[in-house]
């Protein structure tokens, strides 16, 4: 799981990751549920249909492969650490004083994350483009292993909680659930409950974390890509105890489903369908609990680069795509069964992020900040009120 690899260790990895995946010939006939491993570990349920899907992505992620590594060829091993320009999605001019060269490298960079970052890479390309190594560079290099040594043997709620859920973090997961797993894990969310003490934890985080963990392959790099997801990429307040951020976010969610998505919004208004069912989960979980994994890190991909926007560009997606069935309904429950069943289903991150860059339509990081400001005071609001209720029920019982 750890350590360090040599180029030809990497390139084998790479080679054995791809694996074709052949159900046997009964399950090629017979349209039946097959089981198999993806890239992460994950036992995945799916027809015949879902693993040919598979294997034209995997196909498409080596083809990917190969232009990352002809960049680097071409380019240098870190290209991608120019300069970047992060106004470009934002559509703002860019000074003069820039080089075409550096506008050009972020032009293809933006491009090639959007079609997958090759998953021997993401560890290093994540690192670097998310702000993750340049927040570890500002204390000392010991300083994860001091505070894991500082915070042993304190128990606090954080812990308490963290230790409650870390059985159900993915039960079944060949490393995540097994004694080694547990305790990586409770390593990195109880130091960072400890750096961030606003935060602490909360509910979702496990499932972010241990995501983290697979991919970046040491607790350390891990605990820096939580830290700057929460730090840095997503809004503030999305994980303290209230959840205020988070609230926030779906208000904005579903004003942009009314904008973006007239029809079905309007359809499930109707039906008295509050979105908030199944996009709380999505927001706070980052689709780890929803989307298979291989979709989900190709979602992360982009969402490391550009932002929080991306969580809402994908949330609008997953409506798009079944717009049609869900004007169909007339109860909830076929609204939210469709969408799980979506979700789950999800094996072509290519066809989610096309529906969700190309069909949803430009929306830039300043206009949901706008969004934002205009929903935080009556969320406050709602939640004072729900506060001074609570307290008022406290004093009754008493």
């Amino acid at each position: 799981m750890f350590g360090t690899q040599s180029k030809r260790d990497i390139a084998l990895e790479l080679q054995a990751q791809f694996s074709i995946l052949r159900p046997s010939i009964h399950s090629r006939r017979a349209n039946i549920t097959v089981k198999f491993q993806d890239l992460y570990g994950f036992t995945v349920e799916g027809n015949v249909d879902d693993v040919n899907v598979l294997n034209e992505v995997r196909e498409k992620v080596r083809q990917q492969g190969r232009v990352w590594w002809a960049l680097e060829a071409s380019k240098g091993a870190n290209w991608y650490l120019q300069p970047q320009v992060s106004s470009i999605s934002e559509g703002i001019v860019l000074k003069s004083s820039l080089k075409w060269s550096v506008l050009a490298n972020a032009i293809t960079l933006k491009k090639l994350i959007r079609k997958g970052v090759p998953p021997v890479l993401r560890p290093k390309i994540w690192f670097s483009l998310s702000g993750a190594a340049k927040k570890k560079s500002t204390v000392p290099e010991s300083y994860y292993n001091d505070l894991t040594k500082a915070v042993e043997g304190k128990v606090t709620p954080a812990t308490r909680q963290i230790d409650h859920d870390l059985p159900r973090t993915f039960p079944g997961h060949p490393w995540l659930d097994t004694p080694e797993g547990h305790a990586a894990l409770r390593r990195v969310l109880v130091v960072y409950s400890f750096r961030d003490s606003d935060v602490g934890y909360c509910q979702g985080l496990n499932y972010v974390a241990a995501l983290l963990l697979l991919v970046m392959k040491t607790e350390e790099d891990a605990f820096w890509m939580l830290a700057v997801l929460l730090e840095n990429v997503l809004v503030n307040d999305c994980y303290t105890n209230n959840l205020s951020g988070c609230h926030v976010e779906q208000r904005v969610f579903k004003d942009l489903l009314a904008k973006k998505c007239p029809r079905i919004a309007a359809h499930l208004e109707a039906l008295e369908f509050d979105v908030s069912l199944v996009a709380t989960e999505w927001f706070l979980c980052l689709f780890s609990k929803s989307l298979p994994s291989e979709t989900t890190l190709r979602v992360w991909d982009v969402l490391f680069y550009e932002g929080a926007k991306v969580l809402f560009h994908i949330a609008l997606a997953m409506f798009k795509m079944k717009e049609e069935e869900l004007l169909l309904t007339h109860q909830v429950g076929d609204a939210i069964n469709i969408l799980q069943r979506t979700t789950h289903h999800l094996f072509d991150p290519d066809e989610l992020l096309t529906v969700a860059f190309d069909k949803i339509g430009f929306m830039t990081t300043n206009t949901i900040s706008k969004q934002r400001k205009k929903q935080e005071p009556a969320v406050m609001k709602e939640l004072d009120l729900r506060s001074r209720r609570q307290n008022t029920l406290r004093t009754d019982e008493k």
